[in-house]
C-alpha cells in the first residue's frame, strides 16, 4: 500500500513532485522515488508490504520503456505471474508491482481487468506515447485528478490524496457548491466524479485516463464491463442449494486467504457484526487448519473493536462472543473512543477525510487504526457487504416492491409476515417521533434560500423495485463509494493497509449469480454468508437482525460537546457563510439540546463538518477589512481615525490591541500592563505619536465587555437555560445588523433572570403603547438602562464574547476609581501626573453609554469622544484606548 502523485504538461517540473509527495508521507513511510521525463512526472510514497526488500517504484522495465508508480495491492499475482512467465517473461523481482507491469507489458490496458484487487496506478509507455492513469473496479483505492491547464493544453496534476494537488499551488482551493448543496440537503456524497473542492475529480471505479503525450488530449473510459457483467448475471438466477452455499464458502475463505498474504503483521477489524465476525472466525479456522500463507497473522489473530461501554449503540457483547469461539487464538484489542478525545482529534480528523462525511461514525474507524498501527501493518474488514448482500432495512422494502411489481404475492406475503419484527422496530422509531409532537426541523429550514434556490433542480432517488438493480447502485455509487473513502482515508493515516475481502472480484460475481432467495430469504438478509459461516459463528451474532456497525454514540455526544459546537455555530466565520442562517441553527441546535424539536443529530454534524472543512482547506485566513492583526499602539483602527472633536475640543485616541480577557483575568494589573506598554514604546514611537502625548492631559476608556467578563457576568450561551417566554419575547425584538440587544433568547433570558418576567412583559407592553403614540425607549425607561446593557453573543467578537450573554457590569464608579489606581501605580511620575481618570464606556456602532467613570469631564463629553466607536465591535481586539486632549 502507497502513495501517488503526479503532472503532465508543459513548464511543471520535478519541484512540484516533491511537494506532492511531502503530502502523503503517511501513505509510505518506508521509501520514496520520482521520475521525470519531458512533460511528465512521477511520484511514490511505499509502505512496504511485499517484497519488502526489494519492489521500490518508480519501477521500470527491463527495456526502459514503461515506467509505474503504483498504489494497491493485487491479489491474484501468482496466478498472473506464472502466466506471463509461460509467455517468456522474467521476473526480478517477486513483487505484485512486477507482475502488474510485465501484465500491461504484455497485453495493455486489457491487463487491468484481469486484476482481482485493489489500486490506483499511473504508467509513463514511451512505446505508445502515453500517460494512463487507472483505478480498480469497485474503486477502494483513490486517486484524484485535475486539469490545471485548458481543454487544448492540459497540466493534469493526480495523487492518491487531494492535498497534494492542492500543494501545487496550480489548482485554487474552492468550494464545489453543487456537490454542497447536495451533501447538505440530501446527505449524499461520493456519488459522482465531482469532489467537494472546485476542478478536482476522481476517477471512478474501473475506470481509465489515457493521456495521449503528443497531442495533450486525454479520454476517461471503462476498462471493464463489470458492473453490467453484475447486471447480467443477476438473471442467472442459480437456485440455492447446500452446493451454492459450500461454493460461496470456498471462495470466501480464498479470499481471505489471499488477503493474509503479507510479509508484515495483519490483524482484523472486529465491530461485532455479522460481516467482520465472519471474516474473524474465518481466518481462525484457516488458523486451526495450518494453511499455507498465514505467517503474517502469527500465533494468535490480532482484532480490534471499538467499545461504547453502556452506549446504545455499544457492541461489545457481540465482539466478546465471535472472540470467545475463537478458542484463545485470538489477542484482542479493544478501543474506548471518547468524546474528549473526538474534541481533541476533531480537526486531524476532519483533514483527514478531506472531504466532508455524512456523520461522526467514521471517528470510531479512525480510532480503531489508530491503534491497530501499533501493531499490525495491514489490517482485514468486512466492508462492503451490506451494499452486496442487503445489509441496510431497505433494501428489504425494495425487495418487496419487487416481488409486487412481479405478481409473486406468495413470496410478498411470506416475506412481509416474515419481517413483522424488522418493520415493528422502523415503525415504532417513526410513530414515537409523530407521536412526540415535537418541532420538525429540516436542513432546507436550516439553509439560505437564496443560496438553496440556485440548486431547486437537484435530486436524488434510489432504485425503488428491483433488489439487485439497486446492490448493484449502491455498489458503484451511491453507498459504498463513501464507506470505502472512510476506509481509506483512516488506514493511511495511520500507514495502515486495509483490505476487504467481500470485494473480491470473483466472489461478488458468483453471489450475483444466485437467486435473491441467496440474499433475503423469510426476513433474513446475507442468507448465504450466515448459512456459509454457521457453526464457526455463535448464534447470537448469525441470527443478529439489529445493525450497528462501527459508528459512535453522536447523540450523547454531541450533548456532552455542546460548548464545542456552540463556538463553532457561533463563530464569525460560520455566521459569515452564504450557506446557512445561523440564527436558525443556533435555534434549533438549541432546541435539539432541550428536547424541543426532532432534528436528528446529522443535521448539526453536517453542518459542523462543512464549517471546520471550509476552515481547514478554503479559508485564506485573510484578516477581515476592519482588522489589522498586530496593530501598533500608535495607529487607529483600520477605517478610524484618531481624532474626533468634543464638546469643543479636540482628542487623539490610540486604541490598544490586547490579548483575550476571560473570567479569571485580574482587571486592573492587566489593564495596567497595556497602559504601560504604551508609554514604554514611546521613545520609538512615531514623532507625530510622542508630540500628540507630550504634555497632553489623557484619559483612559475601557469597554464594559472586559469589565463584565472579569466580574463573571459573562453567561456562555450553552449555560442558560432559555425559557418559552424568553424565546418567545425575542421573535419580537428587531435585530440589528450587528446581533445586539435581546433579540435571542439567550439574552433575553438574561434581561429575565436579573429584573423578572412580570417587569419585561410590563415593559414590552408600555412599548407598544409609546410606538402607537410616535414615542422610542420606552421599554428601556420601564425596565432599566441596566437591561439595555446587556450584550447578546456576538460573532465579530473574539473569545468569550463571541458565545457568551454579558450583562452590565458591577459598580462601574468603582471600577474605574480602581483602574486609575493601578494605571497610577504602574506608571512613572510625569505620565501618572497628567493622568485624567478613566471612564467605563458601552459603544458599538450604533451608540455610546458612559456607564461610570472618576473623570472630571461631563458625561456627554467622554461620550463624545467614542461616538465614531474607535474600538470596533471586538474583532479588532482593542477593547481600551489612551485618549489625549490636543485642544
Amino acid at each position: 500500500m502507497c502513495g501517488i502523485a503526479g503532472y503532465y504538461g508543459a513548464g511543471l517540473d520535478d519541484s512540484i513532485l516533491k511537494e506532492m509527495n511531502a503530502c502523503i508521507v503517511h501513505r509510505g513511510p518506508d521509501g520514496e522515488g520520482y521520475f521525470s521525463e519531458g512533460s511528465v512526472g512521477l511520484a511514490h510514497r511505499r509502505l512496504a508490504i511485499v517484497d519488502v526488500a526489494h519492489g521500490q517504484e518508480p519501477m521500470i522495465s527491463a527495456d526502459g520503456e514503461t515506467v509505474l508508480v503504483y498504489n494497491g495491492e493485487v491479489y491474484n499475482y501468482r496466478e498472473l505471474r506464472a502466466e506471463l512467465e509461460g509467455l517468456g517473461r522474467v521476473f526480478r523481482t517477486a513483487s505484485d508491482t512486477e507482475v502488474v507491469l510485465q501484465a500491461y507489458e504484455q497485453w495493455g490496458s486489457e491487463a487491468f481487468d484481469r486484476f482481482n484487487g485493489m489500486f490506483g496506478l499511473a504508467l509513463f509507455d514511451r512505446r505508445r506515447n502515453q500517460l494512463v492513469l487507472v483505478r480498480d473496479h469497485f474503486g477502494i483505492k483513490p486517486l484524484y485528478w485535475a486539469n490545471a491547464g485548458t481543454e487544448h493544453e492540459p497540466r493534469l496534476l493526480f495523487a492518491s490524496e487531494i492535498k497534494p494537488i492542492l500543494a501545487t499551488g496550480l489548482i485554487e482551493a474552492r468550494p464545489n457548491e453543487r456537490i454542497l448543496y447536495r451533501y447538505l440537503q440530501y446527505r449524499i456524497h461520493d456519488d459522482t466524479e465531482e469532489t467537494f473542492f472546485d476542478g478536482v475529480r476522481k476517477l471512478l471505479p474501473g475506470e481509465m485516463m489515457t493521456v495521449d503525450l503528443a497531442t495533450g488530449r486525454f479520454r476517461i473510459a471503462p476498462y471493464t464491463r463489470l458492473r453490467e457483467e453484475l447486471a447480467e448475471l443477476a438473471k442467472v438466477n442459480a437456485h440455492y442449494t447446500p452446493g451454492v452455499v459450500d461454493e460461496y464458502r470456498r471462495r470466501f475463505t480464498e479470499a481471505i486467504r489471499l488477503r493474509l498474504n503479507s510479509e508484515v503483521p495483519v490483524g482484523s477489524a472486529l465491530s461485532g457484526g455479522l460481516d467482520s465476525s465472519a471474516v474473524v472466525v474465518t481466518i481462525n479456522r484457516l488458523m486451526q487448519e495450518k494453511a499455507d500463507g498465514l505467517e503474517a497473522v502469527g500465533t494468535k489473530q490480532n482484532t480490534f473493536s471499538a467499545v461504547f461501554p453502556n452506549a446504545i449503540n455499544d457492541e461489545e457483547a457481540y465482539a466478546d462472543a465471535a472472540i470467545a469461539v475463537c478458542s484463545g487464538n485470538i489477542e484482542a484489542h479493544k478501543i474506548k473512543p471518547t468524546p474528549e478525545g473526538f474534541d481533541a482529534d476533531l480537526v486531524d480528523f476532519v483533514r483527514t477525510m478531506e472531504e466532508p462525511i455524512i456523520s461522526s461514525g467514521p471517528y470510531a474507524q479512525y480510532c480503531v487504526m489508530k491503534e491497530a498501527s501499533k501493531h499490525v501493518t495491514v489490517l482485514l474488514d468486512g466492508q462492503g457487504a451490506d451494499e452486496m448482500m442487503a445489509g441496510y432495512i431497505p433494501y428489504y422494502f425494495a425487495y418487496l416492491r419487487q416481488l409486487k411489481a412481479s405478481g409473486d404475492y406468495a413470496t410478498l406475503a411470506k416475506e412481509s409476515s416474515s419481517s413483522v419484527d424488522i418493520f415493528y422496530r422502523l415503525g415504532r422509531f417513526r410513530l414515537r417521533g409523530m407521536a412526540s409532537g415535537k418541532k420538525a426541523v429540516s436542513m432546507g429550514s436550516l439553509l439560505k434560500k437564496s443560496w438553496a434556490g440556485q440548486f431547486s433542480g437537484e435530486s436524488f432517488g434510489n432504485i425503488p423495485a428491483n433488489l439487485k438493480a439497486r446492490l448493484i447502485d449502491d455498489l458503484f455509487v451511491k453507498s459504498l463509494p463513501s464507506l470505502l473513502r472512510y476506509e481509506d482515508k483512516n488506514t493511511m493515516r495511520f500507514s495502515l493497509e486495509g483490505r476487504v475481502p467481500f470485494l473480491d472480484k470473483e466472489v461478488v460475481k458468483y453471489l450475483f449469480s444466485l437467486s435473491d432467495e441467496a440474499i433475503i430469504k423469510e426476513g433474513w438478509n446475507k442468507r448465504v454468508l450466515r448459512d456459509a459461516t454457521r457453526g464457526l459463528l455463535p448464534e447470537m451474532i448469525s441470527n443478529r437482525r439489529n445493525k450497528i456497525g462501527f459508528t459512535t454514540p453522536e447523540a450523547e455526544w454531541f450533548k456532552l460537546m455542546k460548548e464545542r459546537l456552540y463556538k463553532i455555530f457561533m463563530s464569525n466565520s460560520f455566521y459569515s457563510r452564504p450557506y446557512w442562517d445561523r440564527e436558525q441553527v443556533l435555534t434549533a441546535f438549541e432546541e435539539y439540546l432541550n428536547g424541543k424539536n426532532d432534528a436528528d443529530t446529522m443535521i448539526f454534524w453536517r453542518l459542523l463538518n462543512v464549517e471546520l472543512w471550509l476552515r481547514e482547506f478554503i479559508d485564506k485566513d485573510e484578516t477581515p477589512a476592519d482588522v489589522k492583526a498586530n496593530k501598533s499602539d500608535y495607529e487607529a483602527n483600520p477605517g478610524k481615525e484618531l481624532d474626533i472633536a468634543s464638546n469643543g475640543s479636540v482628542f487623539r485616541r490610540y486604541p490598544l490591541q490586547t490579548g483575550v480577557f476571560a473570567k479569571d483575568t485580574d482587571l486592573s494589573p492587566a489593564v495596567a500592563s497595556y497602559v504601560k506598554r504604551f508609554f514604554d514604546g514611546l521613545p520609538s514611537a512615531p514623532e507625530e505619536a510622542r508630540t500628540a502625548v507630550d504634555g497632553s492631559k489623557w484619559y483612559l476608556l475601557v469597554s464594559e465587555k472586559i469589565v463584565a467578563i472579569t466580574q463573571g457576568r459573562s453567561f456562555p450561551v450553552w449555560e442558560i437555560n432559555v425559557t418559552p417566554a424568553a424565546r418567545v419575547l425575542s421573535k419580537f425584538v428587531t435585530r440589528t445588523p450587528a446581533g445586539i440587544g435581546l433579540g435571542s433568547p439567550w439574552s433575553m433570558q438574561i434581561a429575565i433572570n436579573e429584573v423578572g418576567l412580570p417587569l419585561i412583559a410590563k415593559a414590552a407592553a408600555a412599548s407598544v403603547v409609546g410606538k402607537l403614540q410616535g414615542k422610542t425607549g420606552v421599554f428601556y425607561d420601564v425596565v432599566g438602562h441596566n437591561i439595555n446593557a446587556i450584550d447578546g453573543a456576538t460573532p465579530y467578537s473574539l473569545g468569550a464574547a463571541s458565545n457568551s450573554v454579558k450583562l452590565a457590569p458591577k459598580d462601574p464608579d468603582g471600577v474605574a476609581r480602581a483602574l486609575s489606581a493601578a494605571v497610577r501605580a504602574a506608571l512613572p511620575d510625569g505620565a501618572s501626573a497628567s493622568f485624567g481618570g478613566t471612564a467605563v464606556m458601552d459603544a458599538n456602532d450604533l451608540g455610546v453609554v458612559v456607564m461610570g467613570h472618576d473623570t472630571d469631564l461631563p458625561k456627554e463629553t467622554i461620550a463624545g469622544m467614542f461616538k465614531d466607536n474607535p474600538q470596533g465591535q471586538g474583532s479588532q481586539a482593542t477593547p481600551m484606548s489612551l485618549v489625549f486632549t490636543q485642544s
